[in-house]
């Protein structure tokens, strides 16, 4: 809003925008419409017949006739979008002068609202730009205030101009179009490889900006802190001297009045540059938004870069790698040649064990025996199709494994049949017990404290069942490595038939 305006018309109602939401909305429009290129073209004044005649021109309108014209003329004269005048000059009779011919005139409220509509019709993105001829503009007209001690009739109020000019078109243009950067159309064009031969001109023209805010920020900085405050007062009096010669009908307003006006003006243009007590300027708020397109830029770039590297065969560097390995007579060399190749490496885990010649935890890996396992490729280019691989002969392995398995199975199975003819022991009748005995035992109990009941089946049809001892009584059980202190459990076997 313009600060002119008092703060009480913030909160009235605007009657010059009904026009754009009343019924015969487009009527109105094609006639401010008229109205305004005709303020362009500096002719204010116009008669009733000269707006039906242009509207109906541009064919727009049906059955739009000139007592229509009048009446919505009429309807805009109240709503305050133009003013008439009564043309009486022109009459040549009587009769015509009493007909009460009118010419009508935009109001400066209804100029403004066309040249917005006229600004929005053109509107494509948020457009904008970032100057830093700007920056370095506005450091000359400061430099200019400092050094001019006496200011010449009507050279102060020109410069207070371009100054406000470069200001607004400095912080509008560079806020517009690092918004533009943030849209969803420019993250789409960020993410396809197009954006690759964009990026760079896109990059140096941001970091342009950048350098030309470090260096001429700075700069204004330092002089609208270290000049005179007295210096920035009487440009601002010479300013106000000028405006208060130029004659003005429109309004009227005190020394006073249009002197603290400049004033505000000057102290936000001042708080841009060297921000306040509580918050850093807006230079650095602008500097910082800047570097982050950068590394958004650069992030959206590396990003397609990476996935163009996916599709890439490394298989000539890999060979190549392979033969300066072979080529190295000196293991230390192979080392050094590894750790810079492959720097440290990652935890893995690894299958097999190896066999070990010694049992010192010293030993270092490259003094064991080498585990020699053949890789093979998982690529599916390198597995020609129907193709057909030997079929090995592993009989003796799973004879071993068969001899192997049936011999644990004989073992057990004569436990089994020991514990099932004593029918029931406590732990403090069994004798020395091997590992097989021990692993059957434990693994019994496990599972009977586990059930509610302290009762299982084996899928062996043993029925085990365990009960506690009532005073705590405790039992040591012998083995061949050691001896375990448990509770002295009684155990109760017998074989069930499956019904």
């Amino acid at each position: 809003m313009n600060r002119r305006q008092t703060r009480e018309l913030w909160t009235k109602p605007v009657p010059e925008t009904k026009y754009l939401n009343a019924e015969n909305v487009a009527r109105y429009r094609l006639i401010l419409r008229l109205f305004y290129e005709n303020h362009s073209k500096l002719r204010y004044w116009l008669k009733a017949e000269e707006v039906y005649a242009g509207v109906m021109s541009w064919g727009l309108l049906d059955d739009y006739s000139l007592e229509q014209c009048q009446r919505d003329l009429e309807t805009l004269v109240e709503w305050k979008n133009l003013t008439s005048r009564h043309d009486g000059g022109r009459a040549t009779t009587i009769e015509e002068y009493l007909r009460k011919r009118f010419r009508y005139q935009m109001t400066p409220y209804t100029i403004e609202i066309e040249r917005m509509l006229e600004n929005l019709e053109n509107i494509q993105g948020y457009g904008g730009s970032l100057e830093p001829t700007l920056l370095e503009r506005l450091l000359g007209y400061i430099k200019r205030v400092r050094d001019i001690p006496e200011w010449p009739e009507g050279e102060a109020l020109q410069l207070w101009r371009d100054l406000q000019n470069s200001f607004r078109q400095l912080h509008e243009n560079a806020s517009d179009y690092l918004a533009s950067l943030q849209t969803g159309r420019a993250e789409e064009l960020m993410l396809t490889e197009q954006f690759l031969v964009f990026k760079d001109t896109l990059t140096h023209y941001l970091r342009n900006f950048v350098i030309g805010l470090q260096r001429h920020g700075g700069q204004m900085e330092a002089i609208l802190q270290e000049t005179d405050p007295e210096v920035w007062q009487a440009f601002l009096h010479a300013v106000v001297t000028d405006e208060a010669r130029m004659p003005s009908l429109e309004e009227s307003i005190t020394v006073e009045e249009r002197m603290d006006r400049r004033r505000e003006e000057w102290s936000i243009f001042v708080q841009w540059f060297t921000g306040n007590g509580h918050e850093p300027s807006d230079v650095i708020f602008l500097e910082r938004a800047t570097k982050d397109s950068i590394a958004k830029m650069l992030k959206y770039a590396l990003a397609i870069q990476e996935k163009y590297k996916w599709g890439i065969s490394r298989k000539r560097e890999l060979d190549y790698l392979g033969q300066w390995f072979l080529s190295l007579d000196d293991v230390e060399e192979a080392h050094r040649l590894g750790a810079y190749t492959f720097g440290l490496y990652r935890t893995r885990h690894f299958q097999g064990e190896g066999e070990r010649t010694s049992d010192s935890a010293d030993l270092s890996m490259w003094d064991e025996m080498p585990v020699i396992r053949e890789l093979k490729s998982r690529s599916r280019v390198q597995r020609k199709a129907g193709s057909t691989e030997a079929v090995r002969d592993r009989k003796e392995q799973q004879e071993r494994a068969r001899q192997a398995f049936l011999a644990g199975k004989a073992s057990e199975d004569e436990i089994l049949r020991k514990w099932v003819a004593m029918g029931e022991f406590s732990m403090s009748q069994l004798e020395r017990l091997t590992l097989p005995e021990r692993k059957f035992l434990l693994l019994w109990i496990g599972r009977c404290m586990a059930s509610r009941s302290r009762k299982i089946r084996t899928p062996d049809g043993l029925e085990i069942r365990l009960q506690e001892p009532e005073n705590g009584q405790r039992a040591k059980l012998v083995f061949e490595d050691g001896v375990l202190d448990l509770p002295d459990f009684r155990m109760f076997l017998k074989e069930v038939t499956a019904q």
